[in-house]
């Protein structure tokens, strides 16, 4: 797939899961549990544990998911993880000099921003997805204040949003969303497995509803 394609499959599922474990052999299950429940685009951040080799084997495992590098904060971590074979990136701050790194090798970045010169700065230097970050802690208000004279770009919600605001925050106008601690957990035994699939299956049936 090319970054053009790449970016309307992220846009088209609405959603990307957010792995960010402390343990690197949690992160396996985690990925089975969350494909099992539907997610087809995944995010292993820089601060997971062996989070290259968990790139590398989804890659091998799921030649049918997209997964991506997530807390890729300057051009060294986006050159490892693009070599790793992260499909996209996903950072948290708007380092645009990540830009790119990241377009040379036909991958997308979802780049991270929260105020109106942060957001435009994205946009003019070719973010593929603004990131909304931290959108829980700004508020839908904010959202609604930035979506108005910057209506034209494409928004994922990120940072504390709860299963439950999802729907308010799709009629204000987010395009996706990204969701970690409130979907992603270690998993220790059956319950916990069904459990992050069913959540997962909950939040696909809003988000698509």
């Amino acid at each position: 797939m090319n970054r053009k394609e790449i970016t309307n499959s992220i846009k088209a599922e609405k959603l990307v899961v957010i792995i960010r474990l402390k343990q690197q052999e949690h992160v396996p299950e985690v990925v089975k549990a969350l494909v099992t429940g539907g997610v087809k685009v995944l995010e292993i951040t820089s601060n997971t544990p062996g989070y290259l080799e968990e790139i590398k084997r989804v890659r091998e495992m799921y030649p049918d998911i997209l997964v991506g590098a997530g807390t890729i904060k300057n051009p060294a971590l986006a050159t490892e993880a693009i070599h790793a074979g992260a499909q996209f990136l996903v950072t948290p701050n708007t380092n645009i000099d990540i830009i790119p790194v990241a377009h040379k090798n036909g991958v997308p970045v979802l780049m991270g921003a929260v105020t109106p010169t942060e957001i435009c700065n994205a946009v003019e230097e070719g973010a593929d997805v603004v990131k909304l970050f931290p959108s829980a802690a700004m508020g839908i208000d904010y959202f609604k204040a930035v979506k108005g004279p910057l209506d034209t770009v494409s928004f994922f919600a990120v940072g504390g949003i709860a299963v439950e605001s999802i729907q308010e925050w799709k009629d204000a106008g987010t395009a996706g969303f990204g969701l970690g601690g409130n979907l992603v957990k270690p998993i220790q035994n059956q319950q916990d497995f069904d459990d992050i699939v069913a959540l997962a299956e909950r939040v696909l049936k809003i988000i698509h509803s």
